[in-house]
């Protein structure tokens, strides 16, 4: 809204029995703004005006206090004090001859109850003696409140999730290794702990009720020494050989699943690999070798020319890269829906911290919701637990409790990032905005809203360019509200058109810019809307000073009645 000026003129002087000098008020009062506006949390306001020549009795001193009337009651401001050239007292000297200047600034501590207020000015005055009563002066209106329409609760909450997987793959492998430029099966290889281990596991995989065979794999490799065409041939009669006894293994067993089958007839990964996990001397050359060339030939040739080194690696890397490998991926089934609720209701005690957390995405009713994240926290003592008790109770209205179980929730996870944006938000609703910007310093990398959180904090604070700079192109409520304290309704106009999920707050905000742009059916519109949607904001309307000049309106007074 555009600052406007508010003129008094004074039409009569006090005049004086026992002197032919006045003491005026000032005259041609300007305030700014007006109507009064909130800017943070403060309803602020510059006021200037004018002390007439030959006015300013030189025995007079006047006091004027800045006095915002609601509901009732009063905020009363710092006076100022302004005295005639005789008089000793402090106060800015008014000459009677020139007059002077008259300026003061207000400052009041903003509630909601302002919304329908009066800025007057209330005089304290006296010549010499003689004291002289000097009716209140009402210079503006207040208060413009549109600023508190940006809200904590606009940017939504991130909740404490699960990591509950109803399939959780296990792998276990085993290697079959092989003599040099040999392909044949070692009964010294398949009686191994490994192939046990291995073997076992698959017979188990296919039996258990809650587990099943997801992948079986062997894969032939030749160590990176000899020949291509040599090292390809063993490679696959390697695998062939491996495959061929896994085969009768299930067979023996009766285990049906498919084996898929690789080769790598030159492994240099697994070279590498073991290159960097050994304590050869030099090795940082050979790994040199391996940055430097890529064909398969040349680096056995440059290994090779390192004579020192190569013993070793003959001794302790190739041997282990002649092999087969054996790979089975295992499925894990977790619990069904239906067990997780019944255990959940029964028996939690066998349900673990995910499961459980789980079981509360299985429910849309909010008494059991809580019932199960209070028992997480009972049971685990796990943050998300009471970040969730939270995140209800701030979506509840419940801010103080909301607080509490956030700063709980924050002593076990005192930098996650998510937990520390939710303890913002509960903040800033709280109107603690110091304590929201010290938890938003810890919640870079949060999935919330961070440049909806920023500007939300910058708007509340009054920094209306930080906040505009904050939104980006943020299509919500609280950068609509930026944008029309910034004037620029057509953006806002375009942002309230693409909230996502718009809601009372979305509608009351078009009316606001429809009355700021004097578009009367587009006021009508959207306060039909708000008023179905949420019935309160029908008394708001009517004390919000943005509907001023609807106040004789009969089509808008029948909306908000």
């Amino acid at each position: 809204m555009k600052r406007s000026l508010f003129f008094v003129s004074i039409i009569a002087a006090v005049m004086l029995a026992s002197c032919s000098k006045q003491l005026p008020q000032p005259d041609q009062i300007t305030v700014n703004p007006s109507p009064l506006a909130v800017v943070g949390n403060k309803v602020n306001a510059e006021i200037t005006g004018t002390f007439p020549q030959k006015k300013f009795a030189k025995k007079g001193i006047l006091v004027v206090t800045p006095v915002l009337k609601y509901n009732g009651q009063e905020a009363v401001g710092e006076p100022v004090t302004y005295v005639g050239e005789k008089v000793k007292d402090n106060g800015t000297v008014v000459s009677y001859k020139n007059g002077g200047k008259y300026s003061q600034s207000a400052s009041f501590d903003y509630v909601p109850e302002m919304a329908q207020s009066e800025l007057y000015l209330r005089f304290s005055a006296k010549v010499g003696k003689k004291e002289i009563e000097i009716p209140d002066l009402k210079i503006a209106d207040g208060v413009v409140a549109t600023a508190k329409l940006a809200e904590a609760k606009d940017n939504k909450m991130v909740l404490g999730a699960d990591k509950f997987q109803r399939i959780i793959q296990e792998v276990q492998e085993a290697d079959i290794r092989f003599l040099i430029q040999q392909s044949n099966l070692r009964q010294s290889e398949l009686k191994s702990q490994e192939m046990k281990d291995l073997k076992a596991a698959i017979v188990d995989a296919d039996k258990a009720e809650k587990k099943a065979i997801n992948k079986l794999e062997v894969s032939g490799y030749a160590s990176p020494d000899g020949g291509m065409a040599l090292n390809e041939k063993l490679a696959k009669s390697r695998q062939a050989n491996a495959q061929s006894y896994l085969k009768n293994d299930l067979r023996r067993n009766k285990v049906k699943a498919e084996i898929e089958s690789n080769i790598t007839a030159e492994d240099w990964a697994g070279f590498q690999e073991a290159m960097e996990n050994s304590n050869i001397q030099d090795k940082e050359l050979v790994l040199r070798v391996l940055s430097m060339y890529s064909d398969p030939e040349e680096r056995e040739a440059q290994i090779k020319n390192l004579s020192n080194v190569y013993k070793s690696i003959a001794e302790e890397i190739l041997p282990a890269l002649r092999r087969s490998r054996l790979i089975l991926t295992t499925d894990l089934i977790g619990k069904s829906d239906e067990e997780i609720k019944d255990l959940m209701k029964n028996d939690p005690s066998k349900l673990n911290v995910e499961e459980m957390l789980y079981a509360a995405t299985l429910t849309s009713d909010k008494a059991e919701k809580r019932a199960i994240y209070e028992q997480v926290a009972k049971q685990f003592g796990d943050w998300r637990a009471y970040n969730n008790l939270g995140m209800m109770q701030f979506e509840e209205g419940n801010v103080a409790e909301a607080r509490r179980l956030f700063a709980k929730a924050l002593t076990i996870a005192p930098d996650n990032a998510d937990l520390n944006y939710n303890a913002a938000m509960a903040a800033m609703a709280d109107g603690d905005l110091k304590k929201a910007e010290q938890h938003l310093g810890k919640a870079a990398g949060s999935k919330g809203d961070m440049k909806g959180a920023m500007g939300t904090l910058y708007t509340m604070k009054g920094d209306y360019k930080a906040a505009k700079a904050a939104y980006g192109n943020d299509a919500t409520n609280n950068a609509a509200v930026q944008q029309i304290l910034d004037e620029d309704y057509a953006a806002a106009r375009q942002t309230l058109a693409n909230v996502a999920q718009p809601n009372a707050t979305t509608a009351y905000l078009q009316a606001i810019v429809g009355a700021r742009t004097n578009d009367r059916q587009a006021v009508y519109r959207a306060m039909r809307d708000a008023v179905n949607r949420d019935a309160s904001l029908k008394a708001k309307a009517q004390k919000d000073i943005e509907f001023a000049k609807f106040a004789e309106d009969s089509e808008f007074q029948a909306i908000i009645k």
